[in-house]
């Protein structure tokens, strides 16, 4: 009988141990192929960053130099016109290869994927807004709150706050009649804030929603964001993103 049972010890002990062996060999299998998936990730990131670096050196040296051409040639032809109305286009063309210009500026620090950081996003943003604004009768004042510039923004993130901070700051040129603009950016442990508010006249809630806020909404909302928007003295747009 003592035999029998030990036997049967025996078995379980052994069955135990192929068990805690197949387990392990098993765990084994799935950690490599995780590893694998990682490695494989990488490598395709790496790829999508390379390729973003090649359009971006192609756009500076091909756009960009055709752009410079076109205005150096402007500038030149409006040297020796003397009508009057042929100067006023030829001013026109000179703003819109400077519009030019400043767009491919933004595409170029888009694809740039050292950018993909708070600080420079904050960097990039507090120069834009100033510059748009300080031609303006609109005053800006610019903070910052608990901000880790080396804390990692994806470039989707980066550029879907970038064209909201855009829209935001030209409908308030635009439609707010407001003399002052806050501009502020918030760190929030795994949580960025951004907010842009003006003391102008707000939102008619009578009329209905523009394309302009519905963009920003929808642009939020594919990053997993939120958008939010109040209208008491004056217009508020609170922008949130989870790091």
């Amino acid at each position: 009988m003592l035999v029998f049972v030990g036997f049967i010890i025996f078995v379980v002990l052994m069955y135990n141990r192929r068990q805690l062996l197949y387990l392990k060999e098993k765990q084994l299998k799935e950690s490599e192929y995780q590893n694998q998936l990682l490695q494989k990730e990488l490598e395709k990131q790496k790829l999508i960053e390379k390729e973003r670096e090649r359009i971006s050196h192609d756009m500076h040296d091909d756009l960009g130099a055709g752009i410079s051409a076109l205005k150096l040639q402007a500038e030149f032809l409006k040297q020796r016109a003397e009508d009057e109305d042929f100067k006023s286009d030829i001013d026109e063309l000179l703003k819109t290869s400077e519009e030019m210009n400043l767009s491919m500026r933004e595409m170029l620090w888009s694809l740039n994927s050292g950018n993909d950081t708070l600080g420079s996003f904050i960097d990039y943003a507090k120069a834009y807004a100033q510059n748009f604004l300080k031609k303006t009768t609109i005053a800006i004042h610019i903070e910052s709150e608990n901000v880790i510039s080396e804390t990692i923004i994806t470039t989707e993130q980066r550029r879907n706050l970038f064209l909201c901070l855009k829209e935001a700051i030209n409908n308030a040129y635009k439609h707010s009649q407001s003399n002052r603009l806050s501009l502020s950016f918030i760190q929030q442990k795994k949580e960025f804030i951004m907010k842009i508010s003006d003391n102008g006249i707000g939102i008619d809630p009578e009329k209905p929603e523009g394309n302009g806020l519905r963009n920003m909404k929808r642009r939020m909302q594919e990053q997993n964001g939120h958008c939010e928007v109040t209208t008491e003295n004056g217009t508020h747009l609170i922008f949130r993103i989870e790091l």
